[in-house]
């Protein structure tokens, strides 16, 4: 075990929304506290920027410069709930380069995983606009130059906010599957069960939305029920996993109750599909700091192969119907969508 590479820099913290804005700097001093608790199995690593090319694979070269602009020129609110700083642009660039550094690191057999506790966020941000406290895409980036590379990629994204961004980038690719747990209705308002993808990226966007008060074991069911077998078809090269924790019951925007040993099962998906060391998690959602530090603290255990105890059992209940009409509603869906192409 060569253990878990964790990229981490300064800049993130000085990236401030505000007073009393969710997704604050302290966010990351609660990752630090579980990080503390696996220090001898980190491999630190400061990142370096994305290059400009790589941004613009993903983002629309126009708003790339307008973000940026708009940052150095002091910030602002960019819209009712995402506002940036005069650092914000270098942090944004810094968390989208820490996944290309992360690809590197594991490419040189250097560590076994990769975390990455980042800010701002990134899987609401589309090609040209900045949303939902994200500027950049982060997890995006990277698997565009992961596929750009011939591989093919799996994105996980367990956040309890759906992640439109990447699901919109990524709608009409063939070489990436893109599978969201979350909540609906809740911001974005995307996510719904019969969004399959588009033209050759049909059946390979899988959304399991989740009402209100659903447990991390009836996610986990529809996981390895609905999503896995596609997963196993799609033969992944590489698993990137958005990793919110805002699905827990005390986050304050949410109302999922998954717990944090539930969060364990969700990474070791990922984890189970592609071969060491072409695992890495980007740092998402999260907003109560208790909650953040346990579910990190189950995510490194996890990468580790190892358990850790929060003192919190995992939930118990199934919503076995709702699992089979999300199978029915799926595989209506992509049905039709196969029929509308020829297939």
């Amino acid at each position: 075990m060569r253990g878990i590479a964790v990229g981490t820099h300064p800049r993130f913290l000085e990236h401030d929304p505000g007073p009393w804005h969710p997704e604050r700097p302290e966010r990351l001093r609660a990752v630090e506290r579980a990080l503390s608790r696996f220090e001898d199995a980190l491999v630190r690593f400061s990142p370096t920027p994305a290059p400009r090319a790589a941004v613009e694979a993903v983002h629309l070269p126009a708003h790339v410069d307008a973000l940026e602009r708009f940052c150095l020129m002091g910030g602002g609110p960019l819209d009712a709930d995402t506002t940036v700083n005069d650092a914000s642009f270098d942090a944004a660039l810094l968390a989208a380069g820490a996944g290309l550094d992360a690809v590197q690191l594991l490419a040189s057999e250097v560590a076994d995983a990769a975390f990455l506790p980042l800010r701002p966020p990134g899987h609401h941000a589309t090609s040209d606009t900045a949303m939902g406290f994200c500027l950049l895409n982060n997890v995006a980036i990277v698997a565009r130059e992961l596929t750009r590379r011939g591989e093919r990629v799996l994105i996980l994204d367990f956040d309890a906010h759906h992640g439109n961004g990447t699901e919109a980038i990524f709608r009409e690719d063939p070489n990436v599957l893109y599978v969201s747990t979350h909540q609906y209705p809740l911001f974005p308002g995307t996510g719904r069960i019969g969004d399959v993808g588009v033209g050759r990226g049909v059946g390979t966007t899988i959304n399991l939305p989740l009402p209100p008060r659903s447990t991390g074991l009836t996610a986990r069911v529809a996981l390895e029920s609905i999503a896995l077998p596609h997963v196993v078809d799609f033969h992944p090269t590489w698993a990137l996993v958005s990793a919110g924790y805002d699905g827990h019951p005390a986050d304050p925007l949410t109302e999922l109750d998954f717990r944090s040993p539930d969060f364990a099962a969700f990474v070791a998906l990922a984890l189970d599909v592609v071969r060491p060391g072409r695992t890495i998690v980007f740092l998402e959602g999260g907003y109560d700091l208790e909650a953040l530090e346990h579910g990190t603290a189950v995510t490194i255990a996890t990468l580790l192969h190892e358990r850790v105890d929060c003192g919190e059992a995992p939930s118990t209940d199934v919503d076995h119907d709702l699992v089979a009409t999300l199978a029915r509603l799926r595989a209506d869906s992509l049905a039709r969508a196969r029929d509308a192409r020829g297939e």
